[in-house]
């Protein structure tokens, strides 16, 4: 939280503007370190990779979300990852523009069901699985095109 107060002072000073704290909750899940609620002016945070990757999350995800918020009270609806959230975290939080975390995830990914095509193996979330189960949507390899067949040898 005090990161989140300084980069949002910090933001307010080089934008004279007065944008009030956002709401934090400790509910995003699965291999997400954080997203923004746009309109809700919330930030979610996954508990369990704040607590496992402290500093780097401290320094890297709250701006990273901070700034999606801040682009949005100023911009609108803008590309996520475009020139205004680039602007924003270079020239007014004063940290890299990095899209993406590289934490370790082993510890908060859920189960996956191992799915075949014609040149590969691809592991689909329980979500996804549930969806070609229930007759959803279907799956294709990027590579070969090939509908994806779950492999039912591991299945166990």
């Amino acid at each position: 939280m005090r990161c989140l107060r300084e980069k949002l002072r910090q933001a307010n000073l080089t934008l004279q503007t007065n944008y009030t704290e956002p709401t934090v909750n400790y509910q995003q899940r699965g291999g997400t370190a954080g997203t923004a609620w746009l309109q809700h002016w919330e930030i979610r945070l996954n508990p369990v990779l704040l607590q496992e990757n402290q500093q780097a999350f401290i320094d890297e995800v709250v701006p990273h979300e901070l700034a999606h918020l801040l682009v949005y009270a100023r911009f609108g609806r803008v590309a996520p990852h475009g020139k205004e959230w680039r602007w924003m975290m270079e020239s007014v939080l004063q940290v890299p523009a990095k899209r993406t975390h590289r934490f370790a995830v082993q510890s908060v990914q859920g189960k996956t069901f191992t799915y075949l095509c014609d040149c590969q193996r691809h592991e689909l979330t329980i979500r996804r699985h549930n969806r070609v189960l229930r007759g959803e949507t279907e799956y294709r390899c990027r590579r070969c095109g090939k509908i994806l067949r779950y492999d039912v040898r591991n299945s166990i």
